[in-house]
């Protein structure tokens, strides 16, 4: 399927690795100008490279810290007027949280809510002019399906869900989309230090760890990014501009309500 964005100005953060790779591989593979974020130097180029090797596409790496004021100062003056905006940011580790303090919880809300809306409202009224813009969040299943020890993270996730269910309605006349998508277990690096602590508790292999974890999915596996970003590029096309403030779940079946 032609998505039809071939040559739109696409900004994918965190996108070194990972679920965002994933969308930033695709975008790219869809004819976008990709500017792929990390904080890892070497990483960073060794991605935009392969997609760029992959994709023939124009890929540009940019090193920031996208919480950080800086870092949304050096990725708006790389691509002042995206098209298309992905928003992706690590999370608070898994704590419980008797054990948070006031810094701990005002670093999850500033990763996982105030910095996709500040990047949002920098983006958002030049894609309104234009008529034409697409934002993704990633959030996590767990916006919906509590997760023990993720609580911060899934609080400051779903305060950002929120805070743009009735934006995503102010702008869509304008063809304008804000929607977000919540992973759930997939086999990227953010789940192997899991994977290896259970690995090491049980006495067992990370593939066999692994496996233990699929087999509680009712797909029976892990997702992965590929298949995370395909849906990202999707909603980022021509053909996605009637569906927004949407939370679409890709967990394989793990959410089971029916609605």
């Amino acid at each position: 399927m032609d998505l039809g964005i071939a040559g739109k100005k696409a900004v994918v953060c965190a996108s070194s690795r990972g679920l965002g790779k994933g969308c930033a591989w695709h975008l790219a593979d869809a004819g976008c100008d990709v500017i792929v974020n990390g904080r890892n130097v070497e990483v960073t180029h060794a991605t935009v490279e392969e997609i760029k090797n992959a994709t023939g596409a124009n890929v540009t790496a940019l090193i920031a810290d996208v919480s950080t004021a800086d870092g949304q100062k050096a990725i708006l003056e790389a691509c002042p007027k995206p098209d298309i905006l992905v928003n992706n940011n690590g999370g608070p580790p898994m704590r419980d949280f008797r054990e948070l303090n006031r810094d701990n919880i005002i670093e999850g809300v500033i990763q996982n809510m105030i910095t996709p809306i500040e990047l949002i409202k920098a983006v958002i009224d030049p894609m309104s002019d234009q008529k034409f813009g697409r934002i993704v969040n990633i959030t996590s299943l767990s916006v919906y399906t509590a997760v023990a020890g993720l609580d911060l993270s899934s609080g400051a996730r779903a305060g950002l869900t929120s805070f743009l269910a009735g934006i995503s309605r102010n702008y869509a006349s304008e063809n304008v989309t804000i929607n977000q998508i919540l992973p759930g277990k997939m086999d990227t690096d953010r789940l192997a230090a899991n994977f290896k602590a259970v690995a090491e508790a049980e006495g067992i292999t990370i593939d066999e760890a692994k496996q233990i974890a699929g087999d509680k999915i009712p797909a029976g596996r892990l997702g992965t990014a590929d298949e995370f970003g395909a849906l990202c590029a999707f909603l980022c096309s021509v053909h996605a501009g009637y569906i927004t403030g949407r939370n679409i779940l890709v967990d394989g079946g793990l959410n089971s309500s029916a609605f």
